[in-house]
């Protein structure tokens, strides 16, 4: 076999010549999946093409029987993307990886995959509007049922997952609110149905939480958020076994087209090198904010699962090696005066993403949950008063008093 055609499947996601102790999950996020080619380059390469070719009509034919390890088409498979599924892979403890163009690609790919009509889903309440209008509104126009769960509700997990179930979709920590979801707990209810447990890990991150480890079977992120998190690029992923990625997710991605682009991979593959220092510094400094600012006379809560006021503390630091990124504050007074107080702010940015180096802040029921209907809104907690901070790279003092002067100015 060439070099140009080395095989680059389901192999092992760290390079042969690479030690063969267990490296530190700081190494694989540097040099996991590293593949070079015959130049010896030292940053990962960049294939932009579309296609590729054969040496003969036989190698041709043999690629697409699967016969051979062969690129056959960037929609399908492609170097750089391979690199970044593998990398991902490692670092998250999966034996396989499939980009996707957005985490939404990646969400509704993992589960749309599995069901066909007369099938049924839980899925934790709380969650993002997408989320929540793919299982409550596309699902059950296929004909699937869907049942909703409050997060932290044992009794109700019990009970939805009492009779058999195709799939089990949890958020957790949850966007906006930081929900926290007993992973362990939901993942054995559900095995026992013969369900396939799905996380969405994006408010955590694979370096606070590792959801295979926990019970669950798939793991999705939104790579634009932490992963990336420097606002540059879109993309998602869905990682779990190798018979899921390559029997399930891969016969419905293969046809539908939902693929990461090269160029988008190679940014990701690099953001990799440096996601376990960002994280770690945004997820303290937002520990410090939530602690400064809860209690606060103008604030009548803050969600943070690493303050003891969070209604599932004692899970959240069971399962997770930190408390996110974010977090979700309710104001006392009114819209107008959340309105005023974000309009105040002279560091953060009102921004509806989350998870970058820059310090964003949104307000959900008007931005990314608008699409929700009040009731639903009010289920899910979110109030004309709640927003949500995501803490970047900055120093936390500078966030810390622009959050203050922004208070006086909007309550004074």
């Amino acid at each position: 076999m060439t070099k140009r055609n080395r095989p680059w499947g389901y192999q092992d996601p760290i390079a042969p010549s690479h030690p063969k102790w267990q490296l530190h999950e700081d190494t694989i996020a540097v040099r996991g999946g590293l593949a070079r080619t015959g130049f010896g380059e030292t940053s990962e390469a960049l294939f932009l093409n579309s296609g590729f070719t054969y040496d003969s009509a036989q190698q041709a034919e043999a690629a697409f029987k699967d016969e051979t390890d062969h690129f056959l088409y960037s929609r399908f498979a492609n170097p750089t993307v391979t690199m970044f599924e593998q990398r991902l892979a490692a670092l998250e403890g999966a034996e396989a990886a499939f980009a996707t163009a957005t985490g939404m690609a990646a969400m509704f790919a993992s589960l749309a995959c599995l069901v066909k009509a007369g099938d049924r889903v839980v899925a934790s309440a709380a969650m993002f509007s997408s989320c929540y209008v793919v299982l409550t509104e596309i699902l059950p126009g296929w004909g699937v049922e869907t049942v909703l769960v409050e997060s932290g509700d044992k009794d109700g997990w019990r009970r939805a997952l009492s009779q058999p179930t195709k799939a089990v979709f949890i958020e957790s920590p949850s966007n906006p609110l930081a929900e926290i979801t007993d992973i362990r707990f939901v993942s054995d209810l559900a095995h026992k149905v013969g369900a396939t447990v799905i996380v969405d890990n994006v408010m955590a991150s694979p370096i606070l939480q590792k959801p295979l480890s926990l019970g669950a079977d798939v793991v999705m992120y939104s790579t634009t958020k932490h992963i990336d998190g420097q606002g540059r690029v879109l993309g998602g992923a869905v990682l779990g076994s190798k018979d899921f990625i390559k029997n399930h997710l891969i016969p419905f991605t293969r046809h539908t087209g939902p693929s990461m682009s090269a160029f988008n991979a190679w940014v990701l593959v690099k953001s990799l090198e440096t996601l376990s220092m960002r994280v770690e510094r945004m997820w303290t400094s937002a520990f410090a904010i939530a602690k400064k600012f809860e209690g606060h006379a103008a604030i009548e809560s803050v969600n943070y699962p690493w303050l003891k006021s969070h209604k599932q503390h004692a899970i959240a630091k069971k399962q997770m090696a930190g408390g996110g990124t974010t977090l979700a504050i309710r104001f006392k007074g009114t819209k107008a005066q959340v309105f005023k107080f974000m309009n105040a702010l002279q560091v953060i940015d009102i921004s509806n993403n989350f998870a970058d180096a820059k310090s964003l802040i949104t307000h959900p029921s008007s931005t990314t949950h608008r699409r929700l209907s009040a009731e639903v809104q009010a289920e899910m907690g979110i109030t004309a008063t709640t927003v949500r901070l995501s803490v970047g790279l900055e120093h936390p003092s500078d966030l810390i008093q622009d959050i203050e002067q922004a208070l006086k100015v909007a309550f004074k």
